[in-house]
């Protein structure tokens, strides 16, 4: 039996702005993502079987352990690229990142199955091969299988690095609110006005030159949603500097905030940085 443990860091969006949509039902976005130091942990075996089968167990209630889980899509995936048979994976999840928080909590564990076990078969793919893989899965794995700071353009699966700088991060989530990608992305393109600061554009040139970003910072679909949650609306009025990331709903804001006043019914992170590295062994 083999076994490995990998670290899966969370994302933020600093900018995403969305392009347009695209044929397949997918928006075409340009956004600035980064990897954070919140992680989630994969306890991956792979031991002899006489067929492929991919058994999950982890500490949360709120996922399925199942085909539905990414996680199991992508250890499937990964042996199906293969074309090989015979081995019982079983992988425990230990879940940190928040759930439905516009965090790629389960992107970067996909990620990370993926990672793993190519890690476990002597890293017979190359890096190239596995974002492949990463892009048929989702939108976000393969900025969480490179790691640091990246543009993520076309669905989010091209991935281009951008200098890295060190920043601390508070996280601010409403326990009880989580909101899905496709809810975010109806919403926006409900709007009638869609605004256009070009941030990324903006954002990107600010890294190069040394500048401060935090100017630029902004998040399209933050804007379709606000307004339909009051949860969203008192981290900004409290906060005014914090945004939203991803599909929400998790506001970030780019300071070590000492304390954070709002109600229990949030969760606060803190003490969290931007870290280099995506996907690795632990």
């Amino acid at each position: 039996m083999k076994n490995i443990k990998v670290k899966c860091p969370a994302k933020l969006n600093l900018t995403l702005e969305v392009v347009n949509k695209r044929d397949d039902g997918f928006h075409n976005i340009n956004s600035i993502m980064q990897l954070i130091s919140l992680y989630d942990y994969l306890y991956i075996s792979v031991d002899l079987a006489p067929a492929n089968q991919f058994m999950l167990s982890g500490n949360s209630k709120d996922i399925p352990y199942d085909e539905r889980n990414l996680v199991y899509k992508a250890a499937d995936l990964f042996f199906k690229e293969l074309n090989i048979d015979g081995f019982c994976v079983r992988i425990n999840i230990e879940k940190n990142i928040p759930i439905a928080a516009g965090l790629a909590g389960g992107s970067t564990d996909a990620a990370g199955t993926l990672f793993g076990l190519n890690k476990m078969f002597d890293d017979i793919l190359s890096k190239e091969e596995l974002h492949n893989l990463c892009a048929k899965l989702g939108s976000d794995l393969n900025v969480c299988l490179e790691g640091g700071c990246l543009l993520a353009t076309s669905r989010g699966e091209e991935v281009e690095k951008l200098p890295f700088v060190t920043m601390p991060v508070t996280l601010i989530k409403p326990k009880e609110l989580g909101i899905s990608a496709k809810e975010a992305y109806t919403k926006y393109a409900e709007q009638k006005e869609k605004p256009k600061y070009h941030n990324t554009e903006k954002m990107i040139k600010a890294l190069k030159n040394g500048e401060n970003i935090k100017d630029f910072l902004y998040n399209d679909l933050e804007y379709a949603v606000f307004n339909d949650y009051n949860e969203l609306q008192k981290i900004k009025e409290k906060y005014p500097a914090a945004i939203m990331s991803g599909s929400g709903s998790t506001y970030f804001i780019l300071e070590d905030l000492q304390e954070v006043n709002l109600p229990k019914s949030y969760q606060v992170i803190k003490h969290l940085n931007f870290i280099p590295d995506g996907c690795s062994v632990a």
